[in-house]
């Protein structure tokens, strides 16, 4: 087949031909950013899953959808070596740039520059080249007290989109990288957005533990935010999102291939995305058999565990890698603690720093109390295959 008009689109955060199984939480989001811009009260999102079900896709498609309804959007991946205040700066001096273009709105977006200006100031933010050419507010944003200075700077800009008749979507991807801080202090700022009728709404993606690393952060969050689940695909959804690009280009493929694709993958997307792609161009011609499938899975795996796996894997320590080698090895999770301390043979208090860290470092976290699991599915698989003999 001809790899140029292969549909599928393996890659982080590339958008796939069918977002099939994301319905629900894609018109959820669009009636939400409909109400805000009409001054109506809707709640933010923050989206939660494993690596590889698609988070940052669909954080990608709401920007479309709030472009497409005249907001002006921020989108900031939350790495673990910066601040929040340090990746908002540039992006909100962008957007009231923007705003101080619109008639009507001038000094609205002058007032929140100085705000930023102050806020700046205040958290020794380096500018570069967005530098604010603007004298600060005295008493805005210039507490110090980051959850106090990012709600004053929220309502300043939440003041000048409203008086340009606009929206402002804020889009956060890997939000379990933010201190405890910082999430609290973006919780309040939304809080008290919410409760003067602006028109911002924040979407967040991050991992399972979001929810009640918020609920810890605030008790309110649970009312200023829903938390989509955004996991594996239904077997239909997952069929559905091999067989419609293949269609959608003119071709065809066997119903038993599909059903085997489903089985490999378990619906997680990333994978569904690889397999596709792999059985395309393994294939001669249209239809694509079963007869594809052993070249195309040999391909699909060396891919996944040179790319998706192995960056996971180097960034453990050699102890870190030891821990997480002991979880594989008693099967397929979720694991007790205890139980990983026993494989280890180490005491359990012993490894809770050791488990702290690579928690950190969004390899595993915790689904209920004692237990943890990888925040990559199927990686128990992969260190069997290259890490784990006999």
């Amino acid at each position: 087949m001809d790899s140029v008009r292969n549909p599928f689109a393996p890659g982080a955060g590339s958008q796939p031909p069918e977002l099939a199984g994301r319905e629900e939480i894609i018109t959820a989001a669009d009636t939400a950013l409909q109400r805000v811009i009409l001054g109506r009260p809707a709640q933010s999102q923050m989206l939660l899953g494993l690596r590889g079900v698609g988070k940052t896709v669909l954080l990608n498609k709401i920007e479309q959808i709030a472009d497409g309804l005249g907001y002006l959007t921020s989108f900031i991946e939350a790495p673990e070596d910066r601040k929040l205040v340090d990746l908002l700066y540039p992006r909100i001096h962008q957007l009231l740039r923007k705003l101080s273009y619109i008639e009507g709105s001038k000094a609205a977006a002058h007032a929140a520059l100085r705000a930023l200006r102050s806020f700046a100031s205040i958290f020794r933010i380096s500018v570069g080249d967005f530098d604010v050419s603007v004298d600060p507010e005295p008493g805005v944003a210039d507490s110090g007290n980051l959850e106090y200075d990012l709600t004053d700077l929220f309502l300043k800009v939440g003041e000048a989109a409203k008086s340009a008749k606009k929206g402002w979507a804020l889009l956060i991807d890997e939000v379990q990288y933010l201190s405890g801080e910082e999430l609290a202090a973006l919780i309040v700022a939304m809080h008290r957005i919410n409760q003067k009728g602006l028109p911002v709404l924040m979407f967040g993606a991050g991992l399972p533990a979001i929810a009640a690393l918020s609920g810890d952060a605030k008790s309110y969050s649970e009312r200023l935010f829903i938390f989509p689940k955004v996991d594996a695909l239904s077997n239909a959804d997952a069929a559905e999102a091999i067989r419609q690009p293949i269609e959608e280009e003119g071709e065809s493929i066997d119903p038993d291939l599909i059903a085997r694709i489903v089985a490999l993958t378990r619906g997680y997307p990333y994978f569904l995305q690889e397999w596709g792609y792999q059985v395309w161009n393994a294939s001669p011609q249209s239809p694509i058999s079963v007869d594809c499938l052993e070249r195309a899975g040999v391909e699909a795996l060396r891919r996944l565990d040179e790319g998706f796996f192995k960056v996971r894997i180097d960034r453990l320590t050699p102890k870190e890698k030891e821990y997480v080698i002991a979880m594989a090895r008693l099967g397929s999770g979720p694991y007790r603690s205890s139980d990983v301390a026993d494989m280890l043979g180490e005491k359990l208090t012993t490894l809770g720093p050791r488990r702290a860290q690579i928690i950190a470092k969004g390899m595993i976290y915790s689904p209920a109390h004692g237990d943890i699991a990888f925040t990559v599915p199927m990686f128990d698989e992969y260190l069997k295959r290259h890490w784990i003999r006999g």
